[in-house]
């Protein structure tokens, strides 16, 4: 089934749900905002609320991982890098739409305290993903292109994990000390990785109390 079919597909269920919803019969929401339109914002919310979080957890936590077990390294790498600005642009336009949505259903001067914070939350998820997508992710990609030149010259990479590399780097300095830059650059990138998927966390809780099932 090809990219298009499939997003056809979802656009048609999408479509269906909104003709059986209540909103679409012009009832009326409270707080004044015309119930399409909080529909609309709502709906808008949640899904890129969901997409931002699940594509944090697996990539943080399952892709990545799997990848790194089972491919080459320099293989590795490279998808990586053509793989982080796509998944760091997608999570950074979802917490906007996120944080809009959200701003404009629950107003600065009438929110509570609780939903200041959670837009604080969204607001931090969208800061570190955007910098990581601006700063961290092609300062990492250009290290790393640099250390598999290296590696190529000493015959390595072609494998999977990194036993190799810490071998060679224990009598290699430029190599060691590219493993040093590296992983500080990639460790800032993780942990504006980390940071921005726990302040999804945080709202995913507020929006479990807000749910009636």
């Amino acid at each position: 089934m090809g990219w298009l079919t499939r997003f056809i597909g979802a656009v048609t269920f999408l479509a269906v749900g909104v003709i059986f919803s209540p909103e679409t019969f012009g009832s009326k929401s409270d707080g004044g905002h015309s119930s399409k339109l909080t529909a609309a914002l709502k709906l808008a919310h949640l899904l890129c609320f969901a997409t931002a979080w699940g594509a944090a957890l697996w990539v943080t936590f399952i892709g990545g991982i799997i990848m790194f077990k089972n491919l080459p390294r320099h293989m590795f790498g490279n998808l990586q890098s053509k793989m982080f600005p796509a998944y760091f642009s997608m999570v950074a336009v979802c917490c906007a739409v996120s944080t809009a949505s959200f701003g404009y259903l629950h107003p600065w001067k009438s929110s509570s305290t609780a939903e200041k914070y959670q837009l604080g939350f969204l607001l931090s998820a969208f800061a570190f993903n955007l910098t990581n997508l601006l700063v961290f992710t092609p300062m990492t990609i250009e290290m790393m292109k640099q250390r598999h030149k290296v590696e190529k010259e000493q015959n390595i990479g072609e494998e999977i994990g990194w036993s190799k590399n810490q071998e060679v780097a224990k009598v290699s300095p430029k190599l060691a000390a590219m493993n040093k830059k590296f992983g500080m650059i990639h460790g800032l990138s993780s942990l504006a990785n980390i940071m921005s998927f726990g302040s999804l966390a945080m709202h995913s809780w507020f929006l479990a109390g807000k749910m009636d099932l």
